[in-house]
């Protein structure tokens, strides 16, 4: 019995140690995996390899700051492969200021290799403030352009908290601090204040599409107005300058740039983070099954691609195409 017994114990020992040097392995293989993907995410050239191509990249969803994305965009305009560049947008827009370090750092790559729009379903409000940075906008007939215009939107759930008998008590240094404020009516001096505010930013607005665009007079009146509009009507408002493709973005590289159109085109991908690497996700699962976590590896896989989604939560002034859902 004794002897079994030591057995046993050794039995035990030896499993747990062979338990953790295989976590161990485990470990060390991801962290090679990450300093080698990070590596390979700070290559200003990932993805083009070493021959002369065209960039291709895309702005999706809604805008919001975003460092990286300035960083990868940075890198781009030094990159000696990318001879030009073609930016795909499909955006309803996003924060004012986001949209707004979108179009600076877009401007940038413009002023160091051409650049073209594309706006396949859409570039409304803060979409259009990035597609303003190309030198050349292409739209197709049915893609929606416009929607110029600042709004500034809040819920208020006073008469709510009437109903329910709750009252928000609050003690602040001015009328005007944290205002508007959604638990209690907004008062006129509240409402002018973010009414200045929404001025500000429109003008702004306004401002960049006159420059940007060549418009004044009573067409800009009528292009600033918050409306959208097709890829045709934008020819007309001089929103837009061609109907078309990618395929007509590069023959206008070709005819007005020079650029070769027989370049290949290549995709650059602004947010290569290392997280969202599949193999890194089998490594993480692979650790957490080792240890004996195999259902949290399991949970984390199914909330992944929740995760992928954009979560729209954004604060401040809006630069954003919102059309009313149907009922």
């Amino acid at each position: 019995m004794s002897l079994d017994a030591d057995a046993l114990v050794d039995r035990r020992r030896l499993r747990r140690k062979l338990t953790f040097w295989r976590v161990a392995a485990v470990l060390v293989a991801v962290a090679g995996v990450a300093v080698a993907g990070s590596a390979l995410r700070d290559r200003p050239e990932l993805g083009f390899g070493d021959g002369s191509q065209i960039a291709r990249i895309a702005i999706r969803g809604v805008i919001r700051n975003d460092q990286e994305r300035v960083e990868a965009l940075e890198k781009l305009a030094k990159s000696r492969a990318a001879k030009a560049v073609v930016v795909h947008i499909d955006s309803p827009g996003g924060t004012t200021a986001g949209s707004e370090q979108l179009h600076t750092a877009l401007r940038r790559l413009a002023e160091k290799k051409p650049t073209v729009i594309v706006v396949d379903g859409m570039a409304a409000s803060g979409g259009y403030i990035a597609a303003m940075a190309g030198e050349h906008i292409i739209a197709q007939g049915n893609s929606i352009v416009g929607s110029i215009g600042v709004m500034f939107q809040y819920p208020n759930v006073a008469d709510l908290l009437k109903t329910l008998g709750v009252r928000m008590e609050e003690v602040k240094s001015s009328p005007l601090k944290a205002a508007p404020n959604g638990f209690e009516p907004t008062s006129p001096e509240a409402r002018a204040a973010i009414a200045a505010l929404v001025a500000d930013s429109y003008d702004w607005f306004r401002g960049m599409v006159r420059e940007r665009r060549g418009i004044d007079g009573e067409l800009l009146a009528r292009v600033t107005d918050g409306r959208v509009f097709t890829g045709r009507q934008g020819i007309e408002l001089k929103l837009v300058d061609a109907l078309g493709t990618e395929e007509t973005a590069i023959a206008w590289l070709a005819k007005a740039k020079g650029i070769d159109p027989k370049l290949p085109v290549k995709d650059w991908e602004l947010k290569a983070r290392i997280g969202d690497l599949s193999f890194l996700h089998l490594a993480a699962a692979s650790v957490l099954d080792a240890v004996g976590l195999g259902g949290l590896a399991r949970t984390l896989a199914e909330t992944g691609t929740i995760q992928s989604f954009e979560r729209l939560n954004l604060d401040g002034l809006l630069a954003l195409w919102h059309p009313a859902a149907a009922d």
